[in-house]
């Protein structure tokens, strides 16, 4: 006799047929590459080019510990500031550009999206939620495997979808785009090479494709797809279809064989997404984790400011002209947990070695890249005071001139690190947070807090409300907006 299929057989088996089926989205192409047109910067019609404050803020990696970037974002909407004729204004409302990597992206994105409406149920839909364990629980699930071997379709398509359905519901670049907020810099890395992949229209050019289209839930998980633990994010690669070329102004510093000092670092970049224009070689790319190539998002800023530095040295119009503060929150979540390797004959095991072998060199980076800003910080201080000075005026050397052309702008990098804390205990606390989509309720509140606290106790942010005369008002409760310092947005 014949035993007739089980239901719960008959249920695996469908699953499977219809899992077969299950594919990844895919990023459409564009006919023309228009550099007037899509998500991009210059595009951004609320930035007036008069404007003499830019503030950028950018947010690490860090799992759900990006708690601090969220922070950061409370603690500049809750102080306002008086400026010397009497005019308040959040510091909020000077933000025009946020960068985000892995776990910081998802702050970053999701203010560009939804601007202060975030505030209302953040904390409950994503940071104080259980995503790691959601994820977890669809990767156990049966409904979920067909899906899973489906080629293309991996655990990061799986936590896009659940990314999609907890925070940005369906929402598109394109919506970011129609939208009034800062511009929002999310980053992947190439896992074939290792380069940066900027989740803006200028890149999405070379690659012939309309970032328009893409979901911020698929840049989310891009960014976050940390190696190993969850599969690369695929975009399909069109490159060298649409007419794409590189802006005039940048011709002169890819070509040159020995670029302007100011843009060789932005120039090598500016080269590594050029190749992502081949896409006969490379029709697919796959993209991982952004901390891999960026862990505190600042290289897009590094690289932004030399491509500024290098147009004004040389005379062309550059945002620098008109700029007289920049200023950067640098929010790095980055933890050290302590361990006993140290203590034991036996050395530590191969996933141990190959955890901190990874995560060591991208916090070393990470200290250099704000000390890279620092680095500009002084530099250009002190060329302004030589330009100051009476032996500069007595000199009528052009090279000499045109060397110490910097631009008159004032960098204040704003260091927000745990390392930054006065307070032993609550360093230690903060340290020893993972690094993951699952953390207390209680851990959230105390990263939230220790970024105002760090802020408030920077010389850099004290050194910026000195300089423009301004100081902070105890009142968080205002609800209407107020007008902007002269000089600001």
């Amino acid at each position: 006799m014949t035993r007739l299929p089980t239901p719960a057989l008959l249920i695996l088996a469908l699953l499977l047929l219809l899992g077969g089926c299950a594919s990844r989205p895919v990023n459409p192409p564009i006919a023309h590459a228009d550099p007037n047109a899509g998500y991009r910067f210059v595009t951004r019609p609320q930035y007036a080019t008069d404007n003499e404050n830019l503030v950028i803020l950018a947010f690490s990696g860090g799992g759900t510990r990006a708690a601090a970037s969220y922070g950061v974002l409370e603690f500049l909407r809750n102080t306002e500031v008086v400026g010397p004729i009497g005019k308040r204004s959040r510091l909020l409302d000077h933000v025009g550009v946020i960068t985000g990597v892995s776990g910081g992206s998802f702050t970053a994105l999701a203010y560009g999206l939804y601007g202060e409406k975030l505030f209302d149920d953040y904390e409950q839909r994503f940071l104080k939620r259980d995503v790691q364990g959601d994820i977890t629980f669809r990767t156990l699930n049966p409904a979920y495997w067909p899906s899973l071997w489906s080629s293309g379709w991996g655990r990061s398509e799986l936590a896009a979808d659940l990314y999609d359905e907890i925070l940005f519901h369906g929402a598109t670049f394109g919506d970011l785009n129609r939208g009034t907020g800062p511009f929002i810099i999310a980053s992947a890395t190439d896992i074939s090479t290792g380069a940066r992949l900027p989740f803006t229209q200028a890149t999405f050019d070379v690659l012939c494709s309309d970032l328009n289209a893409i979901r911020l839930s698929r840049a989310a998980a891009a960014s976050s797809a940390v190696p190993v633990v969850l599969t690369p994010i695929t975009l399909n690669n069109y490159g060298g279809t649409c007419g794409y070329e590189p802006p005039a102004w940048i011709k002169p510093f890819v070509d040159a064989s020995d670029p302007p000092r100011p843009a060789a670092r932005a120039t090598r970049h500016l080269r590594e997404e050029a190749e992502f224009g081949d896409s006969i070689n490379r029709p697919y790319l796959h993209f991982v984790d952004g901390g891999v190539s960026d862990n505190l998002g600042m290289r897009s800023v590094l690289d932004s400011l030399e491509v500024m530095e290098a147009l004004h040295l040389v005379g062309q119009p550059s945002p620098l002209d008109h700029i007289r503060r920049i200023i950067v929150f640098v929010v790095n979540s980055l933890s050290t947990p302590k361990t006993a390797w140290d203590k034991s004959e036996s050395p530590p095991g191969t996933l141990d070695i190959l955890v901190k072998a990874s995560g060591v060199p991208i916090d070393h980076y990470s200290y250099e890249a704000t000390e890279l800003l620092r680095d500009s910080q002084s530099r250009w201080q002190s060329m302004r005071q030589v330009r100051k000075s009476s032996a500069f005026a007595a000199n009528k050397d052009a090279t000499v001139a045109t060397a110490l052309r910097t631009p008159d702008a004032t960098i204040y990098a704003i260091d927000v690190s745990f390392a930054q804390l006065t307070d032993k205990a609550e360093l230690a606390y903060l340290n020893e947070l993972p690094t993951s989509f699952s953390i207390t309720a209680e851990a959230v509140d105390r990263l939230r807090a220790a970024a105002g606290k760090i802020i408030i106790a920077s010389p850099d942010f004290q050194r910026l409300l000195q300089d423009v005369g301004a100081r902070i008002v105890a009142d968080p409760t205002r609800a209407e907006k107020a007008p902007a310092i002269p000089g600001g947005r």
